[in-house]
């Protein structure tokens, strides 16, 4: 099916022209001129958008968001409206995440109806998960899913890069309940080359997610010979811990993909020291999906270290935690339980 375009939120008028104000590129826009995104456009005197659609649709758990401590085992119903405001050049997803920056990159995706997804999430007491490519750029969908999903008690979660502007983060921390923000680094050079972005505003948005009562976790890719070495984990682990050291920290295995097909994945020793180093730092809840077995899924108690919630590798194994606290010692465990 082609594109629909439909009204978008956050732009002005600038300059004579139309500005986006949802990533901090705030492409300034002529009329019929699209964003770098490719998915957000001007006409006229409006910005009008193309992600009220979604390239999947289907169910999986919230572990795989990956949320570790965000209602553990809750199925999601799964979308994602094609684009992204980062072009990584390891992203399993490009074929979807892509669209509008590489030309090979052809539309796939299908109008929304909110009231019918939120319909089909709440029969199985479930959530909406916008996942897969950059789900910030589809606002506009996500709002219409929370206010449709609010009656029935289902809830929106995103897998995001962060990569939002302050006026976005406002938007989003009304509408999403829980989101997982990549950091990918903290260095300047390196995460420009892997995403073409600044890493600063990342943060910031982190932050201010959190402080709006958002659930956040942390995503960081172990890419070798890039991401994958105590120069960029420490930085990493450390500034989460300032923010909050029960932030949960997942380390990803990096996987050959898109332009980085010639690599090796992440060795097992690399997650490991990561694990450590998270550790070290101060942080209560370090996690690798696959990589290191069932313990490096399992949530401990932060006092006594009593295994508190266990899970297989997409899906919740026991949660034990009685009213969010540890069955052993009492000890709260910061999540939404």
């Amino acid at each position: 099916m082609g594109m629909q375009w439909t009204p978008a939120v956050l732009h002005r008028q600038r300059h004579g022209r139309v500005q986006c104000l949802l990533c901090p590129f705030r492409c300034a826009l002529k009329d019929g001129e699209s964003g770098l995104c490719g998915v957000r456009r001007r006409s006229g005197d409006r910005l009008e958008t193309a992600t009220f659609a979604s390239s999947v649709r289907h169910w999986d758990t919230v572990e795989r968001k990956p949320l570790y401590h965000y209602r553990p085992g809750t199925p999601c119903l799964t979308l994602a409206a094609p684009g992204c405001t980062f072009a990584c050049d390891y992203c399993i997803n490009h074929r979807m995440s892509q669209y509008g920056r590489e030309d090979s990159v052809r539309w796939d995706a299908a109008p929304v109806d909110p009231r019918d997804v939120v319909g089909e999430a709440a029969g199985r007491a479930g959530c909406v998960a916008i996942s897969y490519t950059e789900p910030s750029l589809a606002i506009e969908l996500t709002a219409a899913l929370a206010e449709s999903g609010r009656p029935h008690g289902v809830d929106v979660v995103w897998k995001s890069n962060g990569f939002l502007t302050a006026e976005a983060v406002d938007l989003a921390a009304r509408h999403v309940a829980a989101v997982n923000v990549d950091v990918k680094t903290l260095d300047e050079h390196d995460h420009r080359e892997l995403t073409g972005a600044r890493p600063g505003p990342v943060l910031d948005a982190l932050a201010g997610l959190r402080e709006r009562g958002v659930w956040v976790e942390v995503s960081t890719p172990l890419i070798p010979g890039l991401t994958a070495g105590a120069d960029t984990l420490r930085p990493v682990a450390r500034a989460l811990a300032a923010l909050d050291p029960a932030i949960p920290w997942h380390l990803v295995r990096a996987t050959p993909a898109h332009r980085r097909t010639g690599h090796a994945p992440t060795p097992v020793a690399d997650l490991a020291a990561g694990v450590r180093i998270g550790h070290e730092e101060g942080l209560r809840h370090v996690y690798v999906e696959r990589a290191l077995g069932a313990d490096g899924r399992s949530t401990r108690c932060p006092r006594c270290r009593t295994p508190v919630v266990t899970r297989e590798i997409w899906a919740l194994g026991e949660n034990t935690l009685e009213d969010g606290r540890c069955p052993r010692c009492g000890a709260a465990v910061e999540g939404r339980w």
